[in-house]
């Protein structure tokens, strides 16, 4: 387990005849360790001295020093607390029709649960970033994983659809805290084209989970009632809780909480609302999950109703479509890495204007079932390869903000994406939902996105990630 509090920090002295000054009791001569240099990074560069410390390689950040291993167990923790978000969101969207018949209510009542999770979600993120870089990550992951669990057991229970609504909404703060301190944590630890590989791999789960989740709902749903859906989550947030006590180590120490520019909620706020080109990226993300979530909210009338799908054959659409966002996400982690993330995002985001439209089209055409599966695949596709360009242009400016960036970003995407998505059934209101309904607000969340990269983040402007 890797705590960075507990690296020694060696100051050099001033001349030769001065010994050095250290704020940690020396170590016992030995011919391996590290020691920090100053002034290398943020972070702190660390040698890793061998039999000849003069060629030892430098490690500009601490996650440099993890082995494979290490950095293996990281991506499946932290990838399982950005998870729990997405499929505390969408694990129950395919009970959305027998929600509607036992409380009775409109498909549109329904949705409004789904809006209440995302903006809890939101605001959770909001709070819990810009705690998280001021007393530290644990804590805050600790205690809000703590009240999904409990939320996710009063959902269960919930006797009411208003009841239910507002354990949804106290579920979505809960599972807020996971995606925010993973990605604050991959930034504490590392910087430049190793944050692009392991971003990637968040940013794989977060594209993924959001689609996998309702197969995961479909199959819960052939062996328990809607109740019991939320019992696995709630089942899932307890294990998450306890992994990461058992596991997640503190990468924030009390002296980096404190570091010039980055002491105040203030400070922070401001150093990530000032730059340009997070902006930028803070709207293109915004309008690509709002664009995601529209087809998410929508699709369960779309393909159950429209085209007589059961659960299960709705399950695997998504499950196909989960992999154009694996493909989407590894693909761009190696084409940031050599074309920088800007230019890829200048593919992505017009590809999602082009399959938005072509879904349009294809409706109207009357090409039916395929004439929209398949520009709805490059669709999300596209989204694979936006999401975590997004986060790299957005974390790798702000390791001081990592926390508060990061919730900007999630509060932004699940705050906007909850206000939009509802626009697909208030569209359709009285005709029903249609294909056309759908991708008339996926368009216009992809236009907003290609306006935002040419003309507030200005690709040829931003500069080349460090290695």
């Amino acid at each position: 387990m890797l705590d960075t509090a507990s690296i020694p920090t060696r100051t050099p002295p001033a001349s030769p005849e001065e010994p050095a000054v250290t704020d940690a009791p020396p170590a016992p001569p030995t011919t391996t360790g590290s020691i920090r240099t100053r002034g290398a990074s943020p972070t702190g560069a660390i040698r890793t001295l061998g039999s000849n410390p003069a060629t030892a390689p430098i490690m500009l950040h601490p996650g440099d020093s993890l082995s494979s291993g290490r950095r293996l167990l990281y991506v499946i923790l932290l990838g399982a607390l950005t998870a729990l978000g997405p499929f505390t969101i969408d694990l129950y969207l395919p009970a959305f029709p027998v929600l509607e018949a036992d409380f009775d209510t409109t498909a549109a009542a329904i949705q409004l649960t789904l809006t209440g999770t995302m903006i809890g979600f939101g605001l959770g993120q909001l709070i819990v970033g810009p705690l998280s870089d001021k007393v530290g990550r644990r804590l805050p992951l600790l205690s809000v994983t703590a009240l999904h669990v409990l939320a996710s057991v009063a959902a269960a229970f919930a006797p009411s659809l208003e009841l239910l609504g507002i354990a949804r909404v106290l579920m979505g703060a809960g599972a807020a805290a996971g995606g925010v301190v993973a990605a604050a944590i991959v930034r504490d630890l590392f910087g430049g084209r190793r944050l692009v590989v392991m971003l990637s791999r968040l940013a794989l789960v977060s594209g993924v989970a959001p689609v996998l989740a309702p197969l995961v709902g479909s199959a819960l749903l052939l062996v328990m009632p809607w109740r019991g859906v939320f019992v696995v989550l709630a089942i899932y947030g307890a294990v998450m809780l306890v992994s990461a006590i058992a596991f997640v180590p503190e990468t924030l120490p009390p002296a980096r909480r404190h570091e010039r520019g980055a002491t105040t909620v203030w400070q922070r706020y401001r150093s990530v609302f000032t730059d340009r080109v997070f902006i930028g990226v803070l709207i293109i993300g915004g309008m690509t999950f709002s664009g995601l979530f529209s087809y998410l909210s929508a699709s369960s009338f779309l393909f159950q109703e429209m085209y007589a799908f059961s659960p299960q054959e709705y399950g695997v659409l998504f499950a196909v479509n989960s992999v154009g966002v694996v493909v989407g996400v590894q693909t761009a982690a190696r084409l940031a890495a050599r074309f920088g993330p800007q230019w890829v995002l200048a593919v992505s985001t017009s590809t999602l204007v082009v399959a938005s439209v072509a879904i349009i089209l294809a409706d109207q055409l009357g090409l039916g079932l395929w004439g929209t599966i398949v520009p709805l695949f490059v669709f999300m596709t596209a989204c694979g390869f936006t999401f975590p360009c997004v986060q790299v242009l957005a974390l790798d400016r702000h390791g001081k903000a990592a926390g508060t960036a990061q919730s900007i970003i999630g509060a932004t995407n699940f705050g906007v994406a909850g206000i939009i998505s509802p626009l697909v059934g208030a569209i359709a209101a009285g005709s029903g939902i249609t294909a056309t309904t759908m991708a008339s607000v996926m368009v216009g969340c992809a236009v907003v996105g290609v306006i935002a990269l040419w003309a507030i983040v200005r690709p040829r402007t931003v500069e080349q990630l460090t290695p």
